[in-house]
């Protein structure tokens, strides 16, 4: 998406305006160093059709590769570069307000990936590690409101349903586990009630910060764990033959 606008109408009824490419290659080498980071988490809460986390995978894709060479060698492995792109992949996550945008930006990000992993892996591609990506970006780019932090319809407006988020990390060989977390329980993770019934800032041990470490150009600060919906543990290539 290169355009800023796409019609008048969205401007007036959702404030629709895309940021420039120049803004967001800015914007993201403020944090360059974790954009960098094949598994460092990126949120963009208004993602609409992709235009910062197309960067952040192009980047982080790159990275990919580099640790996909083994020593003394030229090229990336397929099979460890499949592997790590996997990894890219799912750590970026999105929210938009319009199934048009995320539908877009899912498409968007796919296309990204599957040029790098075409050209990587040439022959030894696998419609089933294709298959798990289209899983994890259904996962990851999501439909809702990032302000009530639910679910939205068709036509925009909150439903009763909260946000879900999948955490998905490598746990043995080419296991995969998939940990699913309400939004609003992430990022209220930071606070703990008092005895007056307000809200302090919650003290998070240093170690614990690598747990759902989620990024953003507006937020760099990692969110607390949260309440665990659900886990599944499968090959990597096979994650989308678990749960929705």
């Amino acid at each position: 998406m290169t355009k800023q606008v796409k019609s008048r109408e969205r401007v007036t009824e959702h404030g629709e305006v895309f940021t420039a490419e120049r803004e967001v290659n800015a914007m993201l080498d403020l944090v360059k160093q974790e954009t960098e980071r094949v598994d460092s988490r990126f949120l963009e809460p208004a993602c609409g059709d992709g235009n910062f986390v197309a960067e952040i995978l192009r980047r982080k894709l790159e990275a990919a590769k580099k640790r996909a060479i083994p020593p003394k060698k030229k090229k990336p492995l397929p099979l460890e570069f499949e592997k790590q792109s996997v990894i890219a992949v799912a750590s970026i996550y999105g929210v938009d307000l319009l199934l048009d945008n995320v539908i877009a930006c899912r498409e968007r990000l796919y296309e990204i990936w599957n040029a790098e992993y075409e050209a990587i892996c040439k022959k030894e591609v696998s419609e089933d590690c294709r298959e798990a990506v289209r899983f994890i970006l259904s996962r990851n780019i999501v439909c809702g409101n990032a302000l009530s932090l639910k679910t939205v319809d068709e036509n925009g407006n909150d439903t009763d349903e909260p946000i879900v988020f999948s955490e998905w990390a490598f746990v043995m060989g080419t296991k995969m586990q998939r940990k699913d977390f309400r939004f609003d329980k992430l990022l209220a993770g930071d606070y703990e009630p008092k005895a007056d019934g307000k809200q302090k800032k919650k003290k998070v041990p240093e170690e614990e910060y690598g747990q759902m470490q989620m990024f953003s150009p507006a937020e760099d600060k990692p969110s607390d764990e949260g309440e665990l919906l659900t886990t599944y543990i499968t090959d990597y290539r096979r994650v989308q033959d678990y749960g929705n």
